[in-house]
């Protein structure tokens, strides 16, 4: 499976001294995804996303590269769900719901083709097996999570302070 930042429940994106700013798009976080045993957790992994309202700003360079993406927002109902180890009928289990009071997600691209993330606030963050440290886990933070994506979208864990929760231990039992 691809690493997709949606999947992660970060949108990743970018900065640069000297940007264009894009007009402010709203947006809508209504999502659902379901990820398989041992990617996310080592069951099935639902995760949704309800409500709330989301600004969105890309800027751009002098030849109008996306530099830097940032996102905010609050409100969102972000919930979590076993789905059971079976891959071909997963079936509803556990759920834990947090009521996210915001966010703030800057990527920045980096000249080197990376990209560095920094998010505030509630976030989830979703590491793969491929990731660094390597998953599968899925923990949900409230405070502040720096990590680098690569040329090949491997997430690198930088740093993190404040709350965590582990969710897939949460929602093991």
């Amino acid at each position: 499976m691809k690493n997709n930042s949606i999947t992660r429940g970060l949108a990743l994106s970018a900065l640069a001294a000297g940007a264009l700013v894009a007009p402010s798009q709203p947006a809508v976080a209504d999502f659902f995804y379901l990820l398989p045993a041992g990617t996310a957790c080592d069951f099935n992994l639902g995760y949704a996303g309800t409500g709330g309202n989301l600004q969105i700003k890309d800027f751009k360079d002098a030849d109008g590269n996306v530099v830097r993406h940032l996102e905010s927002g609050k409100g969102v109902l972000l919930t979590y769900t076993n789905y059971g180890s079976k891959p071909k009928k997963p079936v509803a289990g556990e759920s834990i719901t947090i009521r996210t009071d915001g966010s703030v997600t800057e990527t920045v691209y980096n000249p080197d083709g990376t990209r560095t993330v920094t998010a505030t606030g509630h976030n989830g963050l979703i590491m793969f097996p491929t990731d660094i440290p390597e998953g599968p886990t899925t923990t949900h933070y409230i405070g502040k999570i720096v990590f680098t994506i690569d040329k090949n979208d491997v997430f690198t864990l930088v740093s993190t302070t404040g709350q965590q929760v582990d969710v897939c231990t949460e929602l093991a039992g």
